[in-house]
């Protein structure tokens, strides 16, 4: 964040000062909703949930360093030389203040969302872009009501792009995150069953991630996958500009898989409106065609190059637990894939088990929460497409995932473990894991299976040979 002054954080939240008088220039040079992350010229927003209320920490926040904060109520007592300012609500001045500082960075804004793969997609947008600007991106799960303000207050002006990440779970969210960015290129990665416990229907998860639409720029572009039919349908029907990717004729950026290690990276031919070309993208599974396509799609738009988009491919480096791959002695591999899951994602991941090296194959799979009375069908899916793609052990964790089983053994699977816990779970890890495996941990991120992929690095050892071959 650059420094901005106490007068103008004023004007930003139309907030009160309270306590004793401070200067107007008194300088701003960070904002925290997390009172343990203090520092000098920091100001803190006590934010109010539904079990925790950040006003109870306003004093260990001053006292740890802050030089100031909002509050949405008065004080009984002020610490002075530090200023308060009151608000009607704290996590609307948030807001406020985010959407004020923005308007400082006349840079284009890149706006990703979908059920699926939009963190990739904006890894996969930041990578390419960043070969030739300075690029601003959504870390971790700052893509929500608070993350999302929170990104935007870390502009500077050495930035040249900002790529930011819009997550939901119900309808109005991705309305009230779009119309804070506003803006000039927006993303739909697809549409799938995540969150249709809350939703309904797909039909409604399509209308939600729509209400991006009307708040991209009108003189900006909106980027769509092709192969998705409820997506294809807005073909001639966006407020804005659209190309739509994918792998079918017809599509403006199009690519189709032409090779890969089944260890670290594929070989895709991509065809656009202004270059032919072979390209290594280093991740694995057929579905990362549709971030790269996407990265593509602006990075044609902002004038890269097709050597410098073919660079930029190669640096894509996935968020941590998304389709980590992990190189261990004994042939195993470990793919990482625990931040969440959905059924499309638990295929695409299962797909590239499939495809992966390793003559033995374990799935290692938790409960995908938030599927509501679809939840049963969808899980018995899941199974029955891992005994489709020749998974040879499954090891499912959690209440739900035995409907993955039941439908897994109706598949053919040969060796199936139902555990109710991640203890339990643990506990089997190492009568299954053998010489010359690779193993894919996936979950919803309230199953925590993380702790499983820990335990299998615990179970083994790096291979050094591949982790100096992926430094190279």
């Amino acid at each position: 964040m650059e420094t901005i002054t106490l007068g103008q954080l004023l004007q930003a939240v139309n907030g009160r000062l309270l306590g004793d008088p401070v200067s107007l220039d008194t300088p701003i040079s960070q904002v925290s909703t997390d009172s343990r992350k203090m520092k000098p010229g920091a100001l803190f927003i006590p934010l109010v949930g539904e079990r925790f209320d950040g006003h109870a920490y306003i004093n260990a926040a001053l006292e740890a360093g802050a030089v100031g904060c909002l509050t949405a109520r008065e004080r009984g007592s002020y610490l002075p030389g530090k200023f308060y300012i009151k608000v009607s609500g704290t996590q609307k001045a948030l807001w406020d203040l985010a959407g004020w500082y923005k308007e400082r960075f006349p840079i284009p804004f890149l706006a990703v969302t979908g059920s699926v793969g939009k963190t990739t997609a904006k890894d996969m947008l930041a990578a390419v872009l960043g070969v030739r600007y300075k690029v601003l991106k959504t870390e971790g799960n700052f893509n929500n009501n608070i993350g999302l303000p929170l990104t935007l207050l870390r502009l500077d002006h050495s930035h040249q792009m900002a790529v930011v990440e819009m997550g939901m779970d119900r309808l109005g969210e991705i309305d009230a995150l779009a119309g804070l960015v506003k803006p000039d290129v927006g993303v739909i990665t697809n549409i799938g069953d995540a969150h249709i416990e809350r939703l309904g229907s797909r039909e409604n998860i399509f209308k939600a991630k729509c209400e991006l639409l009307p708040h991209i720029k009108q003189d900006g572009l909106v980027i769509l996958n092709g192969d998705d039919p409820m997506l294809a349908s807005l073909r001639g029907r966006t407020p804005v500009p659209a190309v739509f990717c994918g792998t079918g004729e017809g599509m403006d950026y199009r690519a189709q898989v032409t090779g890969g290690d089944g260890v670290s990276h594929i070989h895709c031919r991509l065809s656009t409106p202004r270059m032919e070309q072979e390209v290594r993208i280093p991740a694995l599974g057929e579905h990362m065609i549709y971030p790269a396509l996407i990265a593509v799609a602006a990075a044609e738009r902002y004038g890269l190059t097709a050597e410098q988009i073919t660079q930029g491919l190669t640096h894509f480096v996935p968020t941590r637990m998304r389709m980590n791959v992990l190189r261990r002695e004994n042939g195993i591999t470990i793919l990482d894939d625990t931040y969440n899951a959905n059924p499309q994602s638990m295929r695409a991941a299962i797909s590239v088990l499939a495809d992966a090296q390793g003559k033995r194959k374990i799935a290692v799979l938790g409960d995908m929460l938030e599927l509501g009375p679809f939840s049963p069908a969808l899980h018995y899916e899941v199974g029955e497409c891992l005994g489709k793609a020749g998974i040879q052990c499954l090891v499912c964790v959690g209440e739900q995932s035995q409907d993955m089983a039941r439908g897994a053994q109706a598949a053919g699977v040969p060796e199936i473990h139902v555990c109710q816990s991640r203890e339990e779970a643990s506990e089997l890890l190492p009568r299954v894991l053998e010489p010359d495996s690779t193993v894919l941990v996936k979950a919803s991120r309230g199953m925590k299976l993380e702790e499983l992929t820990h335990r299998l690095l615990e179970l083994t050892q790096e291979d050094q040979t591949a982790a100096a071959q992926a430094n190279m």
